[in-house]
């Protein structure tokens, strides 16, 4: 059995193929940014009351609808600043194993962390902002870098959480401000999309291919 290097694996680290699609999910998450700061300046300036109208009103039924639209919005600029860049760097990551894995676990991750500030945060609080994503991308790095024995995710989870420390204090109930519940379930909603979306056995072998040794006649 001979055993072939796959160095156009994009999962790989170190290959072509890795740094070509680490490039291109930077390009696109900085791509979204821009929206988010559109979505913001349209709120701001035009006073559409976007938060009050499309946030998540905890256990009303009139705030359910928050569950897919406030990842988009944010209460100010400097709300939205402090998300930017956690977002940009944990998106590009997660964006890089595959735009289709992207998308669904962004959705597992919305839904899980959504319903979970609907049943158990204040009824009479707003809340908004896309931390509760970003939390979730943080739980699929860390995830993946256990099952899927993936060393660079984890070295990105281990980074991020030097960089941002305040970031997993967040799952905790320190500051009333603060949408715990969003952090929480956001992190365990990436682990549990990261479970559901991992890659199977047979493409965890993909660095090597094997092929049967030639028979001779």
């Amino acid at each position: 059995m001979t055993l072939l290097p796959a160095n156009g694996d994009p999962h790989r680290f170190g290959t072509v193929a890795f740094y070509a699609s680490i490039g291109r999910a930077f390009v696109a998450m900085c791509a979204v940014v821009p929206v988010l700061f559109l979505i913001e300046g349209l709120d701001v300036w035009l006073g559409a009351g976007f938060d009050s109208a499309a946030g998540i009103i905890p256990q009303r039924i009139d705030g359910l609808d928050g569950v897919f639209f406030s990842p988009f919005l944010h209460h100010g600029f400097d709300h939205l600043y402090s998300n930017s860049i956690p977002l940009i760097l944990l998106g590009t990551f997660v964006l890089a194993a595959g735009a289709r894995r992207f998308l669904w676990s962004t959705l597992v991750i919305v839904l899980v962390s959504g319903l979970g500030v609907w049943f158990t945060g204040s009824s009479n609080t707003i809340v908004v902002g896309a931390s509760g994503v970003i939390f979730g991308y943080l739980g699929i790095l860390l995830t993946r870098g256990i099952f899927e024995r993936s060393w660079w995710n984890f070295a990105v989870f281990l980074l991020v959480g030097l960089l941002y420390g305040g970031l997993l204090v967040g799952v905790l109930p320190t500051d009333e401000r603060i949408s715990w519940q969003g952090h929480l379930f956001g992190l365990l909603g990436g682990i549990v999309a990261a479970i559901i979306f991992r890659r199977r056995r047979s493409d965890l072998d993909g660095p090597y291919r094997s092929e049967s040794p030639m028979t001779m006649p």
